[in-house]
């Protein structure tokens, strides 16, 4: 198994080629993560990186118009004001909208018997409809939330190299879109110059992409958390803990690409300008006063956030989440609402990728869980499975990878920009 995956990185270098200077990392150490993550001259996002035609071959389609792909600039202003007009809902808002629609999930499931499900597949339609209902004003048709699931589905399966792209998948939605902001039956528009077109990519990818796909990511990690660490106390202030402690173990984000536009200086080092800088939050989280590795709601009790090399929502300086406001609200009150129905149980490893999307046991509270054996034997499977998978991942990532080296969609757009 280790082989394989050595495998498939030892490819992925070789094939996408070795690009960037890693922070943390030998040239830029820890103590100044924050800082030149925060540095004005950090801003560039796609143009000039390689990397970045792997990102927008995942993103397809509209990759361009992706908030966190758009080039510093007037466009990227436009798109992250709508953004934070969006997301600016009072706390009390949040709450509401992520336990009506975790409850709507939870009644699917049996009253008086455990259920055996995928974490992540039980609630990327709970953020498909939270979402929906924050970009249209109204309630989510459950025909269009399958449309949402399959393309938050898709993307992130993709990501993980699990499945290959299914852009008519992804496409079902973006006519959806465009549909309803022809039909003058969206709020959100965006201003001219932009298109109908770009307004529909933009809220494919950062709501019905983006957002499904991270929200849905983070509730699989707190509640597989939650099965596997016996958490007893479901109050606010508990939840809030094992929430944050999930996010220190399994940040959300893996590597932050950005791109210099002039020279950063480092205690004695200096970045050049065009440097690709490759900001590590799983290592940087690794660093400080909470290094470890053991899962510990605790130690939020006595250790201050401000104090920790903790960042589950990037740095404010340099395009932080722009769901910071309402993330910790709604994963809060998906939470309480689980915990308050069921109790949780699974016996599968726990790693950040999640690429078995969270197996486990929920029992209504008052009855029986599943026993030790039904616990093994479910670790067995997931055991054996993990040897498909990872040769799958070998495989099918390779690839996109070449794929997207091929269609070089970031390298050609701005190509015909400049043309």
């Amino acid at each position: 198994m280790n082989t394989v995956v050595r495998l498939r990185e030892w490819i992925f270098q070789r094939v996408n080629g070795a690009e960037g200077i890693p922070v943390p990392g030998p040239l830029v150490g820890a103590e100044h993560f924050e800082r030149v993550y925060s540095d004005p001259a950090a801003d560039g996002r796609s143009r000039g990186a390689g990397l970045s035609d792997l990102f927008w071959y995942w993103l397809a389609p509209g990759p361009q118009m992706h908030q966190e792909h758009l080039e510093p600039g007037d466009r990227y202003q436009t798109v992250a004001r709508t953004t934070r007009r969006i997301l600016a809902v009072p706390h009390a808002r949040s709450d509401e909208l992520a336990t009506a629609a975790t409850r709507r999930a939870l009644d699917e499931l049996p009253a008086a018997r455990t259920s055996f499900v995928r974490l992540r597949d039980l609630m990327m339609p709970v953020w498909a409809e939270v979402f929906f209902e924050l970009v249209f004003e109204e309630r989510c048709p459950p025909e269009v939330r399958e449309l949402v699931v399959a393309n938050a589905d898709d993307v992130v399966t993709a990501l993980k190299g699990l499945s290959l792209r299914h852009m008519r998948r992804r496409q079902r939605l973006t006519r959806y879109l465009l549909a309803r902001l022809t039909e003058k039956s969206c709020p959100v528009v965006l201003p001219a110059p932009f298109t109908e077109q770009e307004t529909a990519w933009y809220l494919q990818g950062a709501f019905f992409n983006t957002a499904v796909v991270q929200m849905s990511e983070a509730m699989a990690h707190v509640l597989l958390c939650a099965a596997q660490s016996g958490v007893t106390d479901r109050s606010d202030d508990g939840i809030d803990r094992l929430i944050d402690e999930t996010l220190r173990v399994h940040p959300l984000f893996g590597i932050a690409h950005r791109i210099t536009s002039a020279p950063i200086v480092a205690g004695d080092v200096t970045i050049p300008t065009g440097s690709v800088l490759l900001f590590n939050y799983l290592a940087f989280q690794r660093t400080g006063p909470a290094a470890d590795d053991v899962f510990d709601p605790d130690r939020w009790l006595t250790l201050k956030r401000r104090d920790a090399h903790f960042i589950p929502y990037g740095v404010t300086a340099n395009r932080a989440c722009p769901a910071r406001g309402a993330a910790p609200v709604m994963l809060r009150a998906a939470t309480r609402e689980v915990l308050r129905r069921f109790h949780l149980a699974s016996s599968v490893p726990h790693t950040r990728s999640l690429p078995h999307r969270g197996p486990a046991y929920l029992t209504p509270v008052g009855h029986d869980g599943p026993s030790r054996a039904r616990l093994t034997a479910l670790r067995r499977a997931d055991r054996l499975a993990d040897l498909g998978r990872s040769i799958k991942q070998l495989v099918l990532g390779t690839w996109m990878v070449l794929d997207a080296r091929r269609q070089k969609l970031c390298t050609t757009y701005f190509e015909e920009v400049r043309r």
